[in-house]
């Protein structure tokens, strides 16, 4: 365990929230990592401290003594809390109205312009020149077959580059053989 970690979870180990392993894990930290028992001794100490400091009892007059000092403030007005300053339109706020509807405006009729279809595009025709096919020539490789028997839309890299690849591996695998007396 990190000591990071530890501070992470150290609340919940004081608190001994956590599963059984990770207490097993964070006591055996402590016992290891000494920055980070120390902040554990610290801890347990400070709530040692205030879970043993005496109740904080209010005096038996103080609930009369508060309410007789709340009648004398008198009820709060909600527009004590609230900005008292003037609501209205300042100039800046009528300028940046004006803008975003300008806006929004150009973006209408930019939209508008995007959706009308484009003027049609005439391309001169072409002319395809029709080339003699070459000889029929038997495949010089095992990856020139491969290639030529898949048919269209399967990959065929994978097995293209495992065909090329083959006679190495076969002669590695003979040198292999030889190597050990075979």
């Amino acid at each position: 365990m990190h000591c990071r970690e530890f501070r992470n979870k150290h609340v919940a180990f004081v608190d001994d929230m956590l599963p059984a392993v990770e207490m097993d894990a964070m006591r055996r930290h402590v016992m290891r990592c000494a920055s980070c028992a120390r902040q554990d001794t610290r801890v347990r100490r400070g709530l040692l401290l205030v879970r043993n400091l005496p109740p904080i009892e209010a005096s038996p007059d103080f609930t009369l003594r508060l309410n007789e000092r709340l009648a004398r403030i008198g009820p709060v007005s909600r527009t004590d809390y609230v900005n008292t300053r003037a609501q209205y339109a300042s100039t800046v706020t009528a300028v940046a109205f004006v803008a975003g509807l300008a806006a929004v405006a150009y973006l209408a009729i930019e939209t508008n312009r995007y959706f009308v279809p484009a003027d049609t595009v005439r391309v001169a025709p072409e002319v395809a020149a029709v080339f003699p096919e070459p000889p029929a020539v038997a495949p010089a490789s095992m990856a020139n077959a491969a290639l030529a028997s898949v048919p269209t839309g399967i990959p065929v890299w994978p097995a293209v580059l495992m065909v090329g690849q083959s006679p190495m591996r076969f002669a590695s695998m003979e040198t292999r053989d030889s190597d050990l007396g075979r």
